[in-house]
């Protein structure tokens, strides 16, 4: 265990990846992919981590703000849920983790946490395992012993490279988009956004804005300035659902892989600056959050697991329901992938027939394969 950005983190490592996971919050990053060569480091940690001067008073989830993390239940959780008054992205984002065990054998490095919730009663388990030979990160969350509807996701955060469009965002498809339905930034303070409320779109490519343009948000820095929210539902029918971030110049992919049956939602979080309050400040900049879930936007338990959410109207489950008779698993891959010249932007991700590998496949028809434990996403075991 060591000291990173301010924050106490346990390090697992393969032959290809090296990842640190925050003891508070359990926060995964940095990770560097391919770190014997290209040292790929795509995920974001803000740029207070290390400053002293930063409040006490901040949520455990914003000091140590960085990667990915589980949050359970996902949001911003200002209403209470009856009894319940989570923080926002629930304790399993800013509780302190347990370390179970770590180990190494036949190349497969696995690192097992555990948190007791409290608000919550009920247990889960976290799963970080890194495999010889893949740029891949596998995470399992394992929920016991809680009852209750719950809505949860994963947050994944990306730091784009300082150039307007260094990298292009696709999902797989989806049958649902729509611009947060609320004020998700208010300038009286201090915040802004320049996607139009509510405002749905049947492609990332084309989201309506405020001044009546189409938006293209897969082309991305953009936007200096604002922060925007918007979720799309991915299409139940496709077996392997997938969110990718691609980046031509630097020649790599980055992609996340799931089940649509578990995490039925992706929310496309657009941080540039947009923030002028502390501790942001106008510096959480190319900043890109992918994140994975079943919910009903950011909103939190109380909305998600209401009956007439505006989701639920439309027919899309926003929450699970927990049951200590059962264990509810949220397995989760995220990896990269090295890619030819002309790989403009992740179109397709193809499943090997053995299951053992996947194949990116571009717009401009190029191809990058990736070996990947495709089981993985939906297996519940070890």
């Amino acid at each position: 265990m060591k000291s990173i950005d301010g924050q106490p983190s346990w390090r697992i490592a393969s032959r290809d990846v090296e990842a640190y996971v925050t003891v508070n919050g359990g926060h995964l990053a940095p990770v560097t992919f391919d770190r014997r060569g290209m040292k790929i480091r795509p995920y974001s940690i803000a740029p207070w981590g290390r400053d002293r001067s930063a409040p006490r008073s901040l949520p455990m989830i914003i000091r140590a703000l960085r990667g990915d993390f589980f949050c359970m239940p996902f949001g911003g959780n200002e209403q209470p849920f009856g009894k319940e008054r989570f923080p926002v992205h629930g304790e399993t984002a800013n509780a302190k983790w347990k370390l179970q065990s770590q180990s190494c054998l036949g190349g497969v490095s696995d690192l097992r946490l555990t948190l007791r919730t409290k608000i919550r009663t009920g247990q889960v388990q976290k799963l970080i395992r890194l495999i010889d030979g893949h740029n891949a990160v596998y995470c399992r969350h394992k929920i016991t012993e809680a009852s209750g509807p719950m809505n949860f996701g994963h947050h994944a955060m990306l730091k784009f490279p300082d150039e307007a469009g260094s990298g292009v965002v696709s999902t797989s498809p989806f049958v649902f988009g729509q611009v947060y339905l609320g004020a998700f930034e208010k300038p009286e303070e201090g915040g802004y956004s320049a996607l139009k409320r509510a405002a749905e779109f049947t492609s990332l490519e084309a989201v309506p804005g405020l001044d009546g343009s189409a938006v293209d948000v897969t082309r991305y820095p953009a936007r200096r300035g604002f922060e925007e929210l918007l979720m799309v539902i991915n299409d139940p029918k496709v077996p392997l659902a997938w969110t990718a971030a691609t980046f031509p110049k630097e020649r790599y992919a980055w992609f996340a892989l799931k089940d649509p049956a578990v995490l039925r939602g992706t929310i496309l979080w657009v941080s540039n600056g947009g923030r002028h309050y502390a501790p942001w400040s106008g510096r959480h900049i190319n900043v890109m959050g992918l994140e994975d879930v079943t919910g009903h936007f950011h909103d939190g338990i109380a909305a998600s697991a209401a009956p007439d959410n505006s989701l639920r109207r439309r027919g899309y489950p926003t929450s699970v329901q927990l049951s200590p008779d059962f264990a509810t698993v949220v397995n989760y891959v995220m990896a990269i992938a090295k890619i030819p010249v002309g790989f403009d932007r992740v179109e397709r991700i193809e499943p090997s027939d053995d299951g053992k590998s996947v194949t990116l496949i571009s717009r401009t028809g190029k191809r990058a394969t990736a070996p990947i434990n495709v089981d993985f996403v939906r297996n519940a075991d070890h």
